[in-house]
């Protein structure tokens, strides 16, 4: 379920962004296809509370520091902690993939820290990209930390996709799978949302966060290397968060 006016306000920002620059009612109405009417009543709400500001009278809004300040007292208040960040830049740096911190975000993971891979064909892992919690293996290392009616909870409500031939399409081989990935030791992206995408993925467990540490690339590339990777992983793990060791 998505409530319009405010994905139309997240719309609108990711706009500014993009952009780079001031946009009149008439362009941003015409660049999404909005009624001018509700155009006109969402600017003037985010400008009503400080949020868009005009640069110059009459030459468009611009988002104000406002999303700034506010984005940093929600950052101070629980920011990714800085051992995490230096643990996904060490694991870039030693497997040259792609690597990712993933939190819980309903029925999906969402990448919290990422550092891409300095590799001209890599895994694109932008922060606030969502993945499907059921189908890929950082989902399935976020869902194997919570209790099984906290699982099911989650996972009654998640849309069984065919993604690729290999996505998992019900709850029960969801579980199965959980089970066996515990059981070896580390959980495994094998293109079951994203084709030919490879990758291991390893709970992290961190106080008061439920966290996922993936490290993706092309799976001709991360295949060969599971154990070397695997290997690294747990080696930084236990050297940037002793406790996991």
């Amino acid at each position: 379920m998505e409530i319009r006016q405010v994905a139309n306000a997240l719309e609108l920002l990711e706009y500014f962004a993009d952009r780079g620059r001031p946009a009149t009612l008439a362009e941003i109405a015409k660049h999404f296809d909005w009624p001018r009417s509700s155009t006109f009543n969402l600017l003037g709400t985010l400008a009503n509370r400080g949020y868009l500001y005009e640069p110059r009278a009459r030459e468009g809004y611009y988002p104000s520091p406002s999303w700034g300040v506010l984005i940093q007292k929600i950052d101070r208040a629980a920011p990714v902690p800085s051992e995490l960040q230096d643990l996904i830049v060490a694991l870039r740096r030693r497997t040259d993939e792609t690597a990712v911190l993933a939190g819980i975000s309903s029925m999906h993971a969402v990448f919290i820290a990422t550092a891409e891979s300095s590799q001209a064909i890599r895994y694109a892992a932008e922060v606030g990209k969502l993945v499907p919690i059921h189908a890929t293996g950082t989902g399935r290392a976020l869902l194997s930390q919570l209790s099984e009616q906290e699982r099911n909870a989650i996972l009654r409500r998640a849309v069984f996709k065919r993604y690729t031939h290999s996505t998992l399409l019900s709850v029960d081989a969801v579980e199965k799978e959980i089970r066996q990935s515990l059981e070896r030791g580390y959980f495994e992206g094998a293109g079951e949302f994203t084709r030919d995408l490879g990758g291991i993925a390893l709970p992290l467990q961190f106080p008061t966060r439920h966290l996922a540490l993936l490290v993706a690339g092309p799976r001709h590339r991360v295949h060969p290397r599971q154990s070397e990777i695997l290997e690294i992983m747990r080696e930084e793990i236990s050297r940037h968060i002793p406790a996991n060791a």
